[in-house]
Formats: structure tokens, sequence, C-alpha cells
């Protein structure tokens, strides 16, 4: 009883915030701004591939990304991206995260209404369930870190440990693309992505933090080399990820990646949540798993993903034939469609559902 009490004062004591006049628009125009550089980039890319006439899936080439710097979607899109950034930390200086960071979210919805609109890929109930997920999982972790975590500050010591972690994340990353690059698809980028952008949101606060403080000395100019460096790697990521993945599963790992990995860096290596009970640590675990858990549904029951797929030359069925069986066989069904069409009294090439089929394009 006495914890629902705490939780019900915490919220009492945000919302009389008057900053919060500020920080809520601040945050939506954020969630809008990150919309629409979404949607702006992955065209950019998509035009990209098309031009250079090579698929960007497995990683983009350096040409493609020089490509890149002369689109106009592209930097309208990135000019845009630069705007959400602005208006998330001004929204958080005004704004307690308990409120700032699941508005972040609504990004999530307002680029899934913008991609289905372009691409006329209308969500499908699986991959609604699946936003739902995203997006109320990250609100539910978010608002009992806002709520029970404590900020403390960063030693030395535990600012070394946060870059070594860094620098192991790069490695097993980067060994995984130069590996495996052929076989990754959007969900390898998007999930690296948004923990190499979880990173640079700590390494940011901290240097934000030393700057004020007076404290530029030289671990904090390598905090900010190793913020660029993630941020690059972090950057690369996204934009592969907009070749092989919709923008609205790219802007699902990064609003459920980057904050997740973000509070648990605070969490375990910084001990911001020391005074959080264990039921609050249970609700994490649950919050967490239910979040990324509506990432991977998205990525797997996403409608244009599913209709990508479809269109690919892949064979399908599990019965073997052997290869004159199969060349008789497709002889058969051209010969037995030549002979419909030339039945067919509206002519050749006529649309199914133009000769009386009840099937749709």
């Amino acid at each position: 009883m006495n914890a629902v009490e705490d939780v019900g004062d915490q919220l009492v004591g945000a919302f009389q915030n008057p900053g919060l006049l500020l920080g809520i628009p601040l945050a939506l125009a954020g969630a809008v701004f990150m919309s629409l550089g979404a949607q702006y980039q992955h065209r950019g890319v998509e035009k990209v591939e098309r031009l250079s006439g090579a698929d960007g899936a497995s990683g983009l080439s350096f040409d493609q990304i020089k490509r890149l710097l002369t689109r106009p979607s592209w930097l309208l899109g990135t000019l845009m991206l630069g705007l959400a950034v602005i208006c998330q930390l001004a929204a958080l200086v005004k704004a307690p995260l308990i409120v700032v960071q699941p508005l972040g979210a609504i990004a999530l919805v307002i680029t899934t209404l913008l991609n289905a609109r372009v691409s006329g890929h209308a969500p499908t109930r699986q991959s609604l369930t699946a936003i739902v997920c995203c997006v109320g999982g990250i609100f539910l972790f978010v608002f009992f870190a806002a709520i029970y975590a404590t900020e403390q500050e960063v030693t030395d010591r535990e600012l070394f440990v946060i870059l070594a972690l860094l620098l192991v994340v790069i490695i097993i990353l980067g060994g995984g693309w130069l590996i495996l690059r052929h076989r990754m698809r959007a969900l390898f980028y998007v999930i690296g992505a948004g923990v190499l952008y979880g990173f640079v949101a700590t390494l940011a606060k901290v240097v934000i933090k030393r700057i004020e403080a007076g404290q530029f000395e030289w671990i904090t100019a390598i905090c900010v080399l190793a913020l660029l460096a993630a941020a690059s790697v972090g950057g690369y990521f996204v934009q592969t990820a907009y070749s092989s993945g919709p923008p609205d599963l790219v802007i699902a790992g990064l609003t459920v990646v980057d904050p997740l990995v973000a509070v648990l860096i605070g969490m375990v290596v910084l001990g911001e949540a020391a005074a959080a009970p264990p039921w609050v640590m249970v609700i994490f675990a649950v919050a967490g798993a239910i979040a990324v858990w509506g990432v991977v549904g998205l990525a797997r029951y996403h409608p244009q993903v599913l209709s990508e797929s479809q269109e690919l030359g892949i064979e399908r069925g599990s019965t073997p034939t052997v290869q004159g069986e199969t060349g008789a066989a497709a002889a058969r069904s051209t010969d037995a469609g030549a002979a419909e069409r030339s039945e067919d009294p509206e002519g050749p090439g006529t649309p199914p559902w133009r000769a009386g089929s009840g099937e749709q394009p």
C-alpha cells in the first residue's frame, strides 16, 4: 500500500511541473519529426538502390553512401531527424523523463500510419498487436524507471566500464556484420542501432554533466570520440535497415531498444536502481520482454515484409521433383495458360478481377 502511495506522490509531483506545458508539445513535435524523417530517409535509400542497381540489404556500399549525400529526400529526412533530437532534448529539459519518453514512442504509431499510406500495405492484426506491445512495454518500463531511478554521479571507474562495454558491443556487431552480412536482415541492423544509440544517450548525458561541472579532461574527450564512433556505426546500421525493412520497423527498434539499453546501463553499471524494490525489477524484466517481443513480432509479421518476401523468386513446396518432371510440368502449365488466354474474351493479359474472378489486386 505504501508503494502505491509513493507512486501516486511521484506522479502528482511530476504533473505539477509547469514545464509540462512546453515539454509535452516539444515531445510530440519530436515524434512527428522523427516519423517524417524516417519516411524521407527510407525513400532516399530506396532511390539510391534503384539508381545504383545494387541491393543494400547486406550493407550499403561507399558509392551508395556518397549518393545518399546528394539525394534531396534523404537530406530532408536527416534534417527532420536532427530537429527531432533537438525537440527531444528540449523536452527533457522542460519535462520529466516519465512524460517525455513514452511520448517519443508515439513516433512508431505515426510512422506506421504514414508508411501504410505511402506503401499501400495496411497494418494487419498481428502487426498492430506487435506495435501495441512495443509502445505498451516501453511505457511500462520507463514509467517505473522514472519513478524509482535515482541519478548518481558517474565516476571514472564506471565510465571505463561503459567504454569497455561499448567497445565489446562494437566488436561483436562489427564481426557479425563482416562474417554474416549476406544473411543479416533488417532486425539485426535495427537492434544493433538501438543498442549503439543506447550507449550514445548515456555518453551524451555524461559529457553534458561533466562539461557543466567544468571537468572536461582526457577521459571526457575519449567519451566524445566513443560517442561519435557509436553514432556513426549506428547511423550506418539504420540506413542499411531502411534498405531491407520498412521505416516503422526501424523506428520500433530505436524507440524500444535505445531506452531499454540506456536504462539498463544506468541500473547495472551506475546503480541508479539500487532503491527499487524487488517487485519493480520483475516489472522491468516483464515490460522489457514485452517490448522486445513486439519488435521481433513486427519484423516477422509486418505486411510489407511479408509482401516483399512473397515477391521473391523462391521455389515453394516440400515435395521434391526430378528435373525432367519439373520441366514437363512447367511446359504443361505454360500451354494451359496460353490456351486460357486465347479463350479469354477480353484478350491476353486481362487481370483476373476483370475476367470475373473474385481476386483483387
